[in-house]
């Protein structure tokens, strides 16, 4: 079977591997595709470089859209044809009138998970306004949520499943620029991204509001490298393209910035 100690070595999401480790043993037993629950970006990110290096089994994550954050992996022999059909998941639509009492993404899941559900079972929740929201789980719990998600804040909401193409997905706006900086550590390359201060991207880093490969930087003087997703809670992502050494010993870094 699989090597899970040397897989297991030095991984931050220990728990959450184990757990795919597990699946993956069974699909390897048994010839047939077992789907994850839906997993964190973190998880996501670690399990997929884990994974890349073995050969029995391959991975292939779906979340109902192509930024989705959370998303289920189906787990295969290296032998075996899969495509996104088969990693299962439902849409449901929570439907009411906010425009009084506005809710947040916070409040739809809190609503959600109230009904005794656990996080693991629910993927991205896409905040429509106004008029409520519309949330991504697996397919198993749309029957009970439709009947028990009946109010989010004080607002009454009716709960049904819709078609994965009604789903109101906004494409991310894109910015492209170029940064000419005398290193590649995450402040100089993160400040020149998000446009601001070196002084207010440190703090936004030491306060832990940063991420690298959805993993949580804490140095400012890390060192970025090309392909690199650098993401601050509530501003959007940066992608690092390509990196070019100029006639004067500094970086030429392309960037974008996903907003």
């Amino acid at each position: 079977m699989l090597p899970r100690e040397e897989i297991l070595k030095g991984v931050e999401n220990r728990d959450a591997l184990a757990r795919v480790i597990d699946q993956a043993e069974q699909a390897i037993k048994t010839w047939e595709v077992v789907l994850t629950d839906f997993l964190s970006p973190p998880e996501l990110a670690e399990i997929q470089q884990v994974f890349g290096r073995l050969t029995e089994v391959q991975l292939l994550a779906w979340g109902g859209y192509p930024q989705a954050e959370r998303q289920r992996i189906a787990i295969a022999r290296s032998e075996l044809p899969v495509d996104l059909s088969q990693v299962a998941i439902a849409i449901l639509d929570i439907a009411g009138n906010f425009l009084f009492d506005t809710a947040t993404h916070r409040d739809f899941l809190g609503a959600m998970l109230g009904t005794g559900i656990v996080r693991e079972k629910t993927g991205d929740i896409i905040v429509l306004g106004e008029r409520g929201a519309q949330a991504i789980v697996v397919p198993e719990l749309v029957d009970f949520l439709e009947m028990n998600l009946k109010q989010v804040r004080s607002v009454p909401v009716k709960t049904q499943r819709i078609d994965l193409s009604e789903l109101k997905v906004r494409e991310p706006k894109k910015k492209e620029l170029t940064t000419v900086e005398a290193s590649l550590r995450l402040d100089a390359i993160a400040s020149a991204g998000f446009s601001m201060s070196r002084s207010k991207m440190v703090e936004l880093i030491d306060a832990g509001d940063v991420r690298v490969n959805w993993k949580d930087i804490t140095q400012a003087s890390s060192q970025v490298k090309t392909g690199d997703l650098i993401a601050i809670r509530g501003k959007g992502r940066l992608e690092v393209g390509d990196i070019a050494i100029t006639k004067k010993d500094r970086y030429r870094v392309q960037l974008t910035r996903y907003m």
